[in-house]
């Protein structure tokens, strides 16, 4: 059974301007008419675009996201920034992964990215969730070309250990990568599993992205593998980033500052990490509310106050409240109470007198 609808060969190669129009799949998707390209690196096609001016800032989505899932900042940032969006191999119209990610190779991966668009300048990397391993990895294997890192939700894990056997956690995640497309599964409930899980890592609210770009993306069997294969290796490319805190340190802050933001809908051990990383990274650290996971779906301007290096606006005064207008009570009695003594009836210093 074909997995997506057009064969395995989507699997085995990027969409773009003329490989779409497939019956059902809402029609072609134009790279090059949305400011779209193909840069290879390392042999495979990867999916970039590239909008406005001023110093480079890359945007760099979590795992199994894809570069529209950015569209709410890029407004924000394209007035002061070069901003680069890119898909990982195995995911939104890059090319399938030619091997298990890295700490490392991801890190490389930015800077050659940058490269093959001749953006050689400092440039600030934002990560979110799993890609915020890549965007710290980038910082201290890549110092002289970093302007800033920001954090966007980051995955945390403060005691990660290298897997055993990872060959085998490989074979795995491609073995149940052929089961899922034999059974059809990306083609039948890959665009529905996408909008579920955007909407549970939302504050409020559903999926944005245009359903013609999430059928595109989501009914593939390249990103159903793409997606299991990333998974597979987390823990190995969290443990990586440990090794490399201990050996390679980040730029100076003064010059490549480091953002962490926290979603509040994480809840108090959630955020409590989060602040935990800040202080070890010597960052700053913001809370962000309303916000759930996918902060930069909830809170757009977060993330572009993050990169713009603006500070959090001051909260709204809570108004005063208004006063009470609503007439006395009446006491209602069938005696009326005698006046008070007035002060003067009765010296200060007088005795009381007896009782009667």
């Amino acid at each position: 059974m074909g997995g997506d609808g057009d064969g395995d060969r989507d699997g085995d190669r990027p969409y773009g301007s003329g490989h779409g129009g497939h019956g059902g799949h809402g029609g072609a998707y134009d790279v090059k008419a949305h400011g779209g390209r193909f840069v290879a690196v390392g042999g495979v096609p990867h999916h970039v675009v590239v909008e406005g001016t001023g110093p480079v800032c890359v945007l760099s989505a979590g795992l199994g996201l894809s570069w529209f899932d950015w569209d709410p900042v890029v407004p924000l940032l394209a007035p002061h920034r070069t901003v680069v969006r890119f898909d990982r191999p195995g995911h939104g119209l890059s090319g399938p992964a030619a091997g298990p990610p890295s700490a490392a190779g991801e890190a490389h991966r930015i800077a050659a990215v940058l490269d093959a668009l001749g953006l050689t300048d400092p440039a600030t990397i934002v990560g979110h969730s799993i890609a915020g391993f890549h965007a710290e990895a980038f910082a201290r294997l890549h110092p002289a070309r970093t302007a800033g890192v920001v954090l966007v939700d980051s995955s945390v894990e403060e005691h990660a250990r290298i897997p055993a056997a990872p060959a085998v956690r490989t074979a795995a995640a491609r073995v149940l990568g052929r089961g899922a497309i034999a059974l059809g599964i990306p083609a039948a409930l890959g665009p529905l599993a996408r909008r579920a899980a955007v909407r549970l890592a939302r504050a409020a609210g559903g999926d944005p992205a245009p359903a013609a770009l999430v059928r595109r993306c989501y009914r593939t069997s390249r990103v159903t593998r793409g997606v299991l294969l990333e998974n597979a290796h987390y823990g190995a490319v969290a443990a990586e980033l440990l090794a490399l805190r201990a050996r390679s340190p980040l730029p100076d802050a003064p010059d490549a500052p480091v953002t962490v933001l926290a979603a509040t809908d994480g809840g108090r051990r959630w955020t409590a990490r989060q602040r935990g990383l800040a202080l070890e990274l010597g960052a700053r650290f913001r809370q962000v509310a309303p916000a759930g996971h996918l902060l930069m779906l909830d809170r757009p301007d977060a993330v572009a106050r993050a990169v713009l290096g603006q500070p959090e606006p001051e909260p709204e005064p809570e108004p005063e409240p208004e006063p009470d207008s609503r007439p006395e009570p009446v006491l209602s009695s069938s005696r009326t109470p005698a006046p008070p003594t007035p002060p003067a009836a009765r010296p200060r210093d007088a005795a009381p007198g007896p009782p009667r």
